[in-house]
């Protein structure tokens, strides 16, 4: 039982490609999941090393890139690389909104830039990605958008106050814009992908207040688990999609008994977002500027992240299934209405 590959996607017509945030962990293995396939891509984020590793992984996959410096917090950069992707390439088909920067740290000694910082990034990247892409796909009336999102778009946990709010902004903002082009009966496709925790390598660089080293809530799952479930989601037009039991299980378990998830977060949401290690003093962070260096897709938790999402599997696969459970009924089917015909004596 696998999950959908690049390789068994539909679109294989050297597609045009946006992500931002493509310097590192989901974004670095979403370019080169669309790469696989051979897309052109334009690869947005701060780090410039990141982004030219990034592109060398494209170009080996088989895709295109250029890279585009970009500090998504301010919208005319923003306009800036889309028209500088779509010069080189041609018209945008995709845009992968991700790039994210966040705080660990108790909500009272957050400061009033923290929070400025954080929203403006994790929350009007986002928005200013998506009227990047809209500007230029409304036109034509096609082309997809994706939002990277999170359970925590949903549920908020201790120690994230800033980024938890900005992923529930960007559900706001999704829902608000989705039926606005449902109303213009326009058919861009407007998705959100809500992720669980991930192994990247922002658990290295986010600026932190905790005493120990901050890590992923378990359970942990690889980047390219994430790049497949966006890819899916491209190919096949879903306006939202789980990944992950975990997932699943906060945006459930929110909706039913949210008070009950209160205390649980209160008692043990602490412990479960830190390693055993004591921070390191010199940690750096990248809140404002990027760290230095190329960190690739993948953070510190290799042998505790899962390479794939049975959950995910199951979600993409529902056709399957369903023809599986038919063929399943059929020959229960066929068995009982023998054995009713062998015990009639008549």
């Amino acid at each position: 039982m696998t999950e959908p590959t690049a390789s068994e996607a539909e679109s294989t017509d050297a597609e045009v490609v946006v992500v931002t945030g493509a310097s590192a962990g989901v974004g670095r293995a979403t370019a080169r999941a669309f790469a696989d396939r051979g897309a052109k891509i334009g690869l947005l984020a701060r780090g410039e090393e990141g982004l030219e590793a990034g592109k060398a992984d494209v170009e080996a996959a088989g895709g295109e890139a250029v890279t585009v410096p970009t500090d998504v917090a301010d919208p005319e950069q923003v306009e800036a690389a889309a028209e500088t992707v779509a010069d080189a390439f041609g018209p945008i088909d995709v845009w992968v909104n991700n790039a994210m920067v966040s705080v660990f740290s108790p909500a009272a000694e957050m400061t009033d830039e923290e929070y400025r910082r954080v929203t403006e990034v994790t929350y009007l990247g986002y928005v200013y990605g998506t009227q990047a892409a809209l500007d230029r796909m409304r036109p034509r009336d096609e082309g997809t958008i994706i939002q990277v999102g999170s359970a925590l778009a949903y549920r908020g946990i201790p120690l994230q106050s800033a980024y938890c709010g900005a992923k529930h902004a960007i559900q706001g903002y999704t829902e608000s814009v989705r039926t606005e082009l449902i109303h213009d009966d326009c058919d861009v496709q407007l998705s959100m992908v809500q992720m669980p925790a991930m192994n990247t390598p922002q658990f290295e660089w986010t600026k932190s207040r905790l005493p120990r080293e901050p890590q992923p809530v378990p359970p942990i799952y690889q980047p390219e688990v994430a790049a497949r479930a966006i890819v899916w989601t491209v190919d096949h037009g879903r306006d939202e999609l789980w990944v992950g039991w975990p997932t699943l299980k906060a945006i459930l378990g929110n909706r039913l008994v949210p008070r009950r998830l209160d205390d649980y977060l209160a008692r043990g949401g602490y412990d479960a977002q830190q390693t055993d290690e004591p921070v390191d003093p010199d940690r750096e962070h990248n809140l404002y500027e990027p760290v230095a260096g190329d960190f690739g897709a993948r953070g510190p938790f290799d042998e505790r992240a899962r390479d794939r999402s049975y959950q995910l599997w199951v979600t993409t696969n529902r056709r399957t299934l369903g023809l599986l459970a038919g063929f399943a009924a059929a020959i229960v089917g066929a068995i009982l209405g023998s054995r009713a015909t062998s015990a009639d004596p008549g």
